[in-house]
Order: structure tokens, then sequence, then C-alpha cells
């Protein structure tokens, strides 16, 4: 376990970033800590994701600053890239000595810099900390079970998250509930998704087309797995239009079979993050395996279909508006019913309020409890 947060107030804050959902967590903070005047905060952006519409649009979309570092450090395996970010990583900490160090979710980046931190006597906060799939198969299990064990702060996204990391012996004075960060953001780009009416630009009607996304190896890396999903999208487009904005990896893996899908399935290139809302927020049903697609359906009550045996956010399945299914048969039965269920609108979740960013900065630098 890393050195103990430290008792004095803090002045120099670093966030370190690598992949898109990292910078919607990372947008409300910077903003909250740069009402403190007192509070130094730099972001090292580790280039993690390197395609323009993954990383420079999504700054331009939540009206971030440029980072004040990029390491640069592309794609790679597991080991490549996490090894790449530390070597990178451990002299920009020893110069700029921060009180504390932020890493966001559960990417490499993420695992990375709590390493390199830790290692340094550098005190790590958690900003989505305690979420568990128990799926020891998920590189990003790994990622956040090693980095919830290094951080000093641990800030959750939900009850759930926080009775984790007690039941894996934590010190609860470690742990803020601090809140859902991701729904900070949804709230504050709500107003210009709604604006952008992003279906009308795709041609579709409002509540009746599908959004589909996938990105996971275990989804889109094997040939047959895809196809099986694939076949399914077209299943579902003889009833409604299908919008698929794909991951880069994914779209390399469709390039097999392009032309061959039904003129209902539109692959389309990654998009805006703004678009991507709008979509969201007026589709029938989402078809997904991202983990901020199950919390953002579920906060605005849009049936949601996770492509995965499990979750790491059961709240969603709880609140109603998820449901899990791995086969392809599971996964259109479960498109079926989503399209049946009645719409409650809007749900109102515990501390799922657009405040988690205050709450946030008040524990950094104030000594503030979340319980």
């Amino acid at each position: 376990m890393s050195s103990g947060y430290p008792r004095q107030r803090v002045q120099r804050i670093l966030s370190v970033v690598g992949a898109r959902p990292n910078f919607m967590k990372l947008a409300p903070l910077s903003r909250a800590l740069h009402k403190r005047a007192a509070v130094e905060h730099a972001v090292i952006h580790t280039g993690q994701h390197y395609a323009p519409e993954l990383s420079e649009s999504i700054f331009r979309d939540l009206d971030l600053a440029a980072p004040d570092t990029n390491l640069e450090v592309g794609s790679g395996s597991h080991a490549e890239q996490t090894a790449a970010i530390m070597t990178r990583l451990e002299p920009l900490l020893v110069a700029r000595r921060p009180d504390v160090v932020l890493v966001y979710g559960d990417v490499n980046s993420t695992l990375a810099a709590a390493l390199v931190a830790a290692k340094l006597g550098v005190p790590v906060a958690h900003v989505e900390a305690g979420l568990r799939s128990h799926d020891w198969s998920m590189p990003e299990e790994i990622n956040r079970v090693v980095t919830d064990r290094l951080a000093s702060l641990l800030l959750t996204p939900s009850r759930d998250a926080t009775a984790n990391l007690l039941a894996e012996g934590l010190r609860p004075d470690r742990i803020h509930f601090v809140g859902n960060i991701m729904i900070d953001t949804l709230l504050t780009v709500l107003p210009a998704a709604t604006a952008c009416n992003a279906p009308e630009r795709y041609g579709v009607h409002p509540g009746r087309f599908l959004v589909a996304t996938l990105h996971r190896p275990s989804n889109v890396d094997a040939p047959d797995r895809l196809r099986e999903l694939m076949e399914v999208l077209t299943t579902v487009s003889n009833d409604l239009p299908v919008l698929f904005p794909a991951h880069p990896r994914t779209a390399a893996q469709l390039q097999a079979w392009h032309g061959r899908f039904s003129r209902g399935v539109h692959v389309l290139g990654a998009i805006p993050y703004i678009e991507m809302v709008s979509l969201v927020a007026q589709a029938a049903v989402v078809v997904t395996d991202s983990g901020g697609l199950q919390e953002e359906t579920t906060y605005l009550g849009v049936p949601c279909v996770t492509v995965r045996p499990n979750t790491e956010r059961p709240i969603t399945c709880a609140e109603g508006t998820n449901r899990l299914a791995q086969t392809g048969g599971a996964v259109l039965d479960a498109v079926h019913s989503a399209l049946a269920e009645r719409r409650n609108g809007v749900r109102s979740i515990e501390r799922w309020d657009g405040c988690s960013a205050e709450r946030i900065a008040s524990v950094l630098c104030d000594g503030a409890r979340y319980s």
C-alpha cells in the first residue's frame, strides 16, 4: 500500500488519463479544482488512445484544455503499454513532485500511474474505485483490484463499490462514497447533445433506432464471435435501423465482412461524444459492452443490453434498465424484451446527481468525509 494521504492541504495535484472514458471523468473534476486558487492541477495524457476521434475530439467536446504533457505511448500488448507508460511517467513525477496523483477507471494507464506513484511514495487517489466484475479473465478487473490496493484514497461511485472494498479488508477511512462522476459530465453535455439532434443527422427517427457499440476483445477479436453478434444486429435491422459507431479495432475486424451486412446496419467510425450522447438518449435500445454506456443508459432510462456474462456495475441491472446477455440468441431475446418494456425516463440514483466532482475536490483539498 502506498504512503498515507497527506494531512496538510494539498496544492499540487496531477491527473493521469489515457483513454476516452478517463477524459469524461477528468472534465468535471478539472473544473472543480480550477475553482480553488491555491491548487495546481496538471494533466498527463499517456496517449493510450491516440486516434484523434478518441482523444482530441473529447477534449474539444468537454471544453478541456490540452494536457500539459502527452507521453504518446500508442498501442501494444498490455505489458508493452503498461511498461512504456511507467518508464515515461516516472521522471515526470520525480520532477513535478505532486502531493497526490489522480487516476481514473480501469485502463492500463490507471494501473501504470498507480504503480509508479506508489513506488515513489506519492499518494494515489482512485476515481471510480471498488467496481468488481469478479471475472479475472478481464484485464480491467486486474487493473481495478491492483489499483485499489495501491491507492490511499478510494473514491467510489456507488454503495456496492464501497461494500466490495470493505469486503476486501480495505480501511473504511480510505473509502469515500462520492457518487458517479460520469453523470456530472452527462448532465453538462445533455443540452448540447439535445440541440445537435444527431438522429436527424444520421437519418433515423427518435425512439426508432438501435445504437450498438462493441470493443472488448472477447467480443470482437474472435471472428466467429463477431460474426454471431453482427448477425444479431442484421436480424434486428429488419425491424429498426442499427447505428454502429465502431471502435478502431472493431472497424479493422469488420473489414473482412465489408458489404455483407443488411443495409439497415450502418457501421460508422468513432463519433464525437456529444453526438453519441444525443444518439443514446433518443435510442429505442442500446447494445454494448461498454461500462460507461451501461451507466448513461441507466441514468437516462434507456433500455440497454450488455453483451457480457457479468458486469462491474450491477447497479445498472438492479435499476432495471440493463440486462446481461452473452450468446447471440440471448442478445436477440434481450433486445426484443427491451423494446417491449415501458420507458420510465430519468432515474434518481443516490449521488448520481452532478455533484461528484465537487465532493472529490472537497475530499482532496478540505479533508471532507463521505460515507
